[in-house]
């Protein structure tokens, strides 16, 4: 459901697009992780070609915490 929670996430600078900040900003303010496939295509978008779009794209459930929106949010 979490993945390895002590194998830091690789994220990549260039990830961060301002599309995927407001996603993952919105999802982190509101806990409303829906949105967890268009993060996907966002970072995809972004040229990620990481484990995070797999698992933005799985079932969850998604919570607040999730790493991968962390990650994009900077968060440690």
């Amino acid at each position: 459901m979490f993945g390895n929670l002590f194998r830091p996430v690789p994220f990549l600078t260039e990830w961060r697009t301002s599309t995927v900040l407001a996603l993952a900003e919105q999802m982190y303010e509101s806990r409303d992780f829906s949105a967890m496939p268009i993060l996907a295509d966002a970072l995809q978008d972004a040229e990620c070609n990481d484990e995070a779009l797999t698992h933005c794209r799985g079932p969850g459930p998604h919570v607040r915490g999730c790493r991968i929106v962390d990650a994009c949010l900077g968060k440690s």
